[in-house]
């Protein structure tokens, strides 16, 4: 096995994820929300902030097949300029969450993070990859793994489902991956209960900081369960948001702490591959 550990960072960073509910089908109201949050953690000296999946039209996934044209988005879209400007000002990279079509609508719909950089450039974006079989009728899955590089910190993307399978993380890990970051919709029901089992598994398994950024209240018929958080490398959570409220939450990784970390907990080091960890590749794109 080719384990491709990155350096570690030499400073730390502050990342933020953020949580709200969005308007179904309202884009310009989403978006204008999506500034909003994006200025209170930009005011708490995150230099990144992620917000949940779909987040720009609400997960609605009827709304989005019926009107693709309406509620996905393509590259060059007008609509986004708000967050490319907020994103320029206040010099911090947006991660959120979008239905992307190809352009001229040509090679189908995709559940995508939209990633903006510190510029307001929008980079390619990444698609989600495991698919619930609902949205399989709808959405086509991503087949690369998306790493992005910011002060030396190296973050891998994943949206929701992605996270339930612990080849997506370990895939990331090995890749050089410091920190992965979600956005997702975790419901009320069963949400809680799955993503407090599934994230503090992924960032101790893989010595990564993970973070979560879910919905609060009602999207696409679902109730969800907010608790947006952050782990710790250990497995540790090191801040949490309510189930119910708009709320953003901030923490700083320390590459002290992953250093330590990493040392006492040697997996990564350990690791033998039983298939091919590193499908789907990944190429690392600069924020900064």
């Amino acid at each position: 096995m080719n384990n491709k550990q990155a350096p570690l960072p030499q400073s730390p960073l502050r990342i933020a994820a953020a949580q709200a509910q969005p308007v179904c089908g309202d884009v310009t109201a989403n978006i204008a929300k999506t500034v909003e949050l994006t200025c209170v953690a930009a005011d708490r000296g995150a230099k990144l902030v992620v917000f949940p999946e779909k987040f720009l039209s609400g997960y609605e996934p009827g709304l989005i097949a019926g009107d693709p044209a309406k509620y996905a988005f393509e590259d060059h879209d007008a609509r986004l300029a708000p967050i490319r400007e907020v994103c320029r000002q206040r010099e911090i990279a947006v991660i959120v969450g979008a239905a992307t079509r190809g352009v001229g609508g040509l090679g189908g719909l995709h559940i995508s993070s939209l990633v903006f950089n510190r510029s307001g450039e929008l980079i390619e974006p990444y698609h989600k990859q495991h698919l619930y079989s609902s949205e399989t009728k709808i959405y086509q899955p991503g087949t690369q793994g998306c790493m992005l590089e910011i002060e030396g910190w190296r973050l891998a993307l994943g949206v929701c489902y992605d996270s339930g399978f612990p080849e997506h993380a370990r895939s990331a890990a090995v890749n050089g991956a410091h920190a992965y970051l979600v956005s997702a919709l975790f419901s009320l029901k069963t949400g809680y209960h799955q993503s407090r089992i599934w994230f503090p598994a992924r960032a101790f398994d893989n010595t990564l900081y993970v973070l979560l950024s879910n919905h609060v209240g009602t999207t696409g018929g679902w109730e969800t369960c907010g608790a947006s958080a952050i782990w710790g490398p250990y497995g540790d959570v090191i801040e949490e948001a309510s189930r119910e409220r708009e709320e953003v939450i901030t923490a700083l990784l320390d590459p002290a702490v992953l250093a330590d970390v990493r040392e006492r907990e040697t997996v990564l080091t350990d690791f033998k591959a039983y298939g091919d960890e590193t499908a789907g590749g990944y190429v690392v794109r600069r924020l900064d």
